[in-house]
C-alpha cells in the first residue's frame, strides 16, 4: 500500500497534463533506468502546496537514463537527438536528457565539486543539493508511478529546504536563495 505522501505526490503529478506526456513520451522510448525528476517534480509540489499554476516555474524537464555499455558523448548524443524527435515543440526544447553513467566525467568541471561515477539513477538522486530535490517519477507500462525518493517526500511536503546530509557542497546557498525567491513560503533549514 502507497504512503499518503506518495499518493499525494501521485495525484499532483497526474494533474498537470505537459508532466503526463513527458512521462508516457519517456515511458515509450524504453531508456534503460529512466526518470524524470528535480524540478519538474518538485516545482509542481510546491505549486500546488503554494496555490500557483502547476507549471509556474518549470524551465525544463529533467529526464535521467542510465546505460554504462556506451559512456561516451556520442552516444549520449544520439539518445538526445532520439528523445528530442519524439517530443513537439514546445517540450522538444524544454526535455534536458543525461546519461547518469557519464555525469563523473564532466561534473567537475562544471560545478568545481568531485563526483564519483554512479551505479544507477536512483544513485544520482542520493546526491541532490538538498532532500527537497531528490524525487523522480517513472512512469510504469500500467501506468502505475514508480516514486523514487531516496530522503522520503517529508522535506518537499513541509516546503522545507535543507542541504544533503550526504554530501556537503558549496551549490545549497545559492540554490536556497534561487528557491525562495520563486516561492518564499518554503523554510531553510541549515
Amino acid at each position: 500500500m502507497r504512503g499518503n505522501l506518495e499518493a499525494r505526490l501521485d495525484a499532483i503529478l497526474r494533474a498537470s497534463p505537459s508532466l503526463m506526456t513527458v512521462l508516457e513520451t519517456a515511458r515509450d522510448l524504453n531508456l534503460p533506468d529512466w526518470v524524470i525528476f528535480s524540478g519538474a517534480i518538485y516545482q509542481r509540489v510546491l505549486n500546488h502546496l503554494t496555490g500557483r499554476d502547476a507549471d509556474y516555474g518549470i524551465k525544463d524537464y529533467d529526464l535521467g537514463y542510465y546505460d554504462a555499455s556506451d559512456i561516451s558523448y556520442e552516444a549520449e548524443d544520439a539518445v538526445i537527438r532520439r528523445v528530442a524527435a519524439a517530443f513537439s515543440s514546445p517540450l522538444r526544447e524544454m526535455v534536458e536528457v543525461r546519461n547518469q553513467a557519464r555525469v563523473h566525467l564532466w561534473f567537475e568541471a562544471k560545478f568545481g565539486e568531485a563526483y564519483a561515477p554512479l551505479v544507477d539513477t536512483t544513485e544520482a538522486l542520493g546526491r541532490f543539493v538538498c532532500p527537497l530535490f531528490s524525487v523522480g517519477v517513472r512512469l510504469e507500462v500500467g501506468g502505475q508511478l514508480t516514486i523514487l525518493a531516496p530522503f522520503g517526500l517529508e522535506d518537499l511536503f513541509a516546503m522545507r529546504l535543507r542541504p544533503n546530509p550526504n554530501r556537503v557542497t558549496a551549490g545549497f546557498a545559492r540554490t536556497a536563495a534561487s528557491v525562495t525567491a520563486r516561492w518564499p513560503e518554503v523554510t531553510v533549514a541549515e
